[in-house]
């Protein structure tokens, strides 16, 4: 059974239900230890005390703010739950809103809600009311010692819930707007030919991470005592003549789908090329 990350209520109007969230994704990496190059041995994280000049144990150590330089407010875990607001433990649902109505990069992490098995009807329920009327549900929630807005979702069956980012949490300053800069109608038109002859629906299973792949493998060849494979690297250059490079990158993803028709036996017809993601 996946642990728990939230347990609590979903309040829709004068009907609530009771919901568990567990954790929808979470992303795949190779994890490296520290080591000391000297020896190879295992690095450990030590808890210091600067004032007394010496390790402490995790058992003596407790939350702080700073309020001016050296001086500190201590914030104890009990504490902090005494003071946590109602959505602690209910989620009241604030607004409704249409399915493409949120912009995805307010999408902070995702997670399944699953309804406690005596609550399985008004949670179906609420799920076909958010699929007929193509909405989605806007709520608050608190965990991870934070109070979350989230958007609630119908998905296969169930319900997914993401936490949000709120407005001042996005780095307004760091967006940029593209060139004032003129293009011919030529021009649109190729780009054009390329999206759609790349067009294809998305499979997610098709692509996977080669970074951690070649960590992999350097790893073992590495642990088996070979010489690592490297990768080249592409060369890229900036686009001189824009129509002479639209031209070629339409020829050059058309030969492969033609191909792949011939082999087939199908009739021969353009479908979009796809490229694995890095």
């Amino acid at each position: 059974m996946p642990a728990t990350v939230w347990k609590g209520f979903i309040s829709f109007g004068l009907v609530s239900f009771p919901v568990r969230l567990f954790s929808a994704a979470r992303a795949e990496t190779v994890h490296f230890h520290m080591l000391h190059k000297k020896d190879q041995s295992r690095v450990k994280e030590v808890w210091y005390c600067v004032e007394e000049d010496k390790p402490i144990d995790r058992a003596d150590i407790e939350k702080g703010f700073e309020i001016s330089k050296g001086e500190y407010v201590a914030v104890a875990d009990e504490e902090l739950k005494k003071i946590a607001p109602a959505t602690a433990t209910t989620m009241d649902i604030l607004q409704f809103v249409g399915h493409d109505e949120v912009d995805p990069i307010y999408f902070e992490a995702s997670y399944y809600v699953a309804a406690e098995d005596r609550a399985a009807k008004p949670y179906v329920l609420f799920i076909r009311a958010l699929t007929d009327t193509k909405q989605d549900a806007i709520a608050k929630i608190s965990m991870h010692n934070r109070e979350h807005v989230v958007l609630i979702r119908p998905s296969k069956g169930g319900l997914v819930l993401h936490t949000l980012y709120y407005p001042n949490e996005l780095h307004k300053a760091n967006r940029s707007e593209a060139p004032a800069t003129k293009y011919s109608a030529k021009e649109l038109e190729l780009a054009r030919s390329l999206v759609n002859q790349l067009k294809a629906p998305f499979k997610p299973q098709e692509f996977k991470d080669e970074y951690r792949e070649n960590v992999e493998r350097l790893i073992e060849q590495k642990r088996k005592g070979q010489k690592f494979t490297e990768v080249k690297q592409p060369r890229t250059a900036p686009v001189v003549d824009l129509m002479e490079a639209l031209k070629r990158s339409l020829k050059s993803s058309a030969p492969a789908s033609t191909k792949d028709s011939g082999r087939s036996g199908a009739p021969k017809k353009k479908t979009g090329g796809r490229h694995k993601a890095a």
